[in-house]
């Protein structure tokens, strides 16, 4: 065997680790060998490109075909990236769709609502503030490109949140959830029986829920599968929008939402949930 193949020995209990790493770097470096001119390729040459033994190519791609990280060809028994890698890629560029797909639909609400435009996705608990469209009025509220925020104060989190599953609602509500204003939702029942009524309602308000003098009205963004991976708001000063102004541009935030949705390719009657 080469010496790529076993991690040299160190103290007691030092191997494990450092062979796992191995077999890590080795699984990562096979994977990457698949190229456009070379879409199949067998132990032989894989164990030359990679300058490891054919039987530690054969052992770790085996692993990485019982996970579907790779496919075997019965005719050539050569091996081919698999259809896991192309889900993983997916989402991947779902993530990076979503901006370049909403872009000219969040230029239309911009111009319709003359307020801020802020496009949100879920990144563990919180909500990151992708795109920000700023309102071309005097008076008008802070942008939040790149910010993040609680899922329980905003309303792109409560509209993110609405719509995932409830084991992840019971996570995301289980930390402690310290209040922005003295307007913050901290209860998690609350919460939950607010959700309901954003499901019922197709989108959530705010009302100075996170930052003081700022309201906001969101709506969902789906995937082609109907999960919810993102959400369009509109935000305007409190001075300026009452609580049912900022409600009377639901409508507007609804259709950009559906129509940014059916770009990502989603179509009614999918699934709901996430």
């Amino acid at each position: 065997m080469t010496r790529s193949d076993h991690t040299v020995t160190g103290a007691a209990g030092g191997d494990e680790p450092k062979s796992r790493l191995s077999s890590v770097t080795t699984a990562i470096r096979l994977l990457k060998a698949f190229t456009e001119s070379d879409r199949e390729i067998g132990i032989s040459a894989l164990s030359k490109k990679l300058g490891v033994s054919k039987s530690t190519v054969h052992r770790v791609a085996t692993t990485l075909v019982a996970e579907g990280l790779l496919e075997q060809n019965p005719e050539t028994d050569r091996y081919r990236l698999g259809l896991a890698l192309f889900s993983l890629g997916t989402l991947v560029r779902r993530r990076m769709d979503i901006p370049n797909e909403a872009k000219p639909f969040l230029s239309k609400l911009r111009d319709s609502s003359k307020e801020n435009i802020h496009l949100a996705v879920l990144q563990g608990t919180e909500v990151v503030y992708v795109y920000d469209m700023e309102s071309s009025q005097a008076v008008r509220v802070r942008p939040h490109l790149g910010a993040s925020k609680p899922l329980n104060c905003s309303a792109e989190g409560l509209t993110i949140l609405a719509w995932q599953s409830e084991s992840f609602i019971d996570k995301a509500l289980s930390v402690s959830l310290l209040p922005r204003t003295d307007n913050t939702m901290t209860d998690p029942a609350k919460i939950k029986a607010r959700l309901e009524k954003v499901r019922s309602d197709g989108y959530a308000l705010e009302d100075e829920e996170s930052e003081i003098g700022m309201r906001c009205v969101a709506a969902p963004i789906r995937d082609a599968e109907g999960n919810v991976v993102a959400a369009v708001g509109v935000a305007g000063p409190s001075q300026r929008l009452s609580t049912h102004a900022i409600k009377n541009f639901a409508p507007q935030v609804r259709e950009a939402a559906e129509s940014i949705s059916m770009r990502l390719g989603y179509r009614a009657g999918a699934k709901r949930y996430a």
